[in-house]
């Protein structure tokens, strides 16, 4: 699973190391040595004109200082380089690095689209001690977005529910997940967007974990429920098809865990299945 490795410190001030590891971000595509999936050294930054002044502490990776900034254009230092999509770098790009990427890039798109103040288009400053950038004319405060999502796995006897989303780019069938609205618990999250997209009730809510997941900045908080009753209504919107999988069905393959989606699963999956 993309994670935060244990052996990482983050940090919000900037530290001076001799050899740091940087990562460089156009938009949401992270620059990379295409023979060994390296990051970029002092030489290639030179040579696209990387403004260090952009970058920011993401933290320490045993005890190597990590940093971030964005890039304006595509330049690359040589045909050695290129720019990849995270999504591309599932099983490739080691899942520890890879969630530690996947901050980076949140850290990027926050510092590249929060430099003027969305209230009244000062340029924005950052706060000291903090992952803020503060307008010296209003005092409107941006913080990195963290977009919370639900997402559950309805259990009904031994039998648990899954869906096809209409906007899933693998198509698979999968837990239901949804954002939360602004006043909602997560519980009530749960409950809503079951009700919206299969039309079922749910109860018994049980935690199972949670994710960061950079695709731009959600957080994914997983849950077990028990189906309490109604049947099956998909919206035909954000549902294509959904149905109840038991120990006598063909289950979806099971894909690389690089989300809690395919652990969720996985811990629920018959033997053989």
């Amino acid at each position: 699973m993309i994670q935060t490795p244990a052996c990482f410190v983050p940090l919000m001030a900037p530290l001076t190391h001799a050899d740091p590891l940087t990562f460089v971000f156009h938009r949401e595509r992270l620059l990379l040595r295409e023979a060994d999936l390296g990051f970029p050294g002092a030489a290639a930054l030179a040579a696209i004109g990387a403004d260090l002044g952009r970058a920011h502490p993401v933290g320490l990776l045993d005890g190597r200082y990590c940093q971030v900034l964005w890039v304006d254009d595509e330049r690359l230092p040589d045909d050695g380089h290129a720019y990849r999509g995270l999504r591309s770098l599932f099983g490739v790009l080691d899942d520890e690095l890879l969630g530690l990427a996947g901050r980076a890039s949140q850290i990027a798109e926050w510092a590249r689209t929060h430099r003027y103040c969305g209230a009244c288009a000062t340029p924005t400053a950052l706060a000291p001690g903090e992952r803020c950038y503060r307008c010296p004319a209003c005092g409107m405060a941006a913080y990195p977005r963290i977009s919370p999502a639900m997402m559950v796995l309805i259990r009904k006897g031994d039998a648990v529910l899954l869906a096809l989303h209409t906007a899933s780019p693998s198509k698979r069938f999968s837990p239901l997940a949804g954002f939360l609205e602004a006043g909602e618990s997560i519980e009530e999250a749960v409950r809503r967007e079951v009700m919206e997209e299969v039309g079922l009730r749910v109860h018994n809510l049980e935690y199972f974990m949670s994710q960061s997941w950079p695709f731009p900045h959600s957080l994914m908080i997983a849950f077990t429920a028990d189906y309490l009753d109604g049947e099956i209504r998909v919206d035909g919107h954000e549902i294509a098809e959904a149905r109840w999988f038991g120990p006598g069905d063909e289950w979806p393959e099971p894909t690389s865990a690089v989300s809690i989606s395919a652990l969720l699963v996985d811990a629920h999956r018959p033997r053989g299945k």
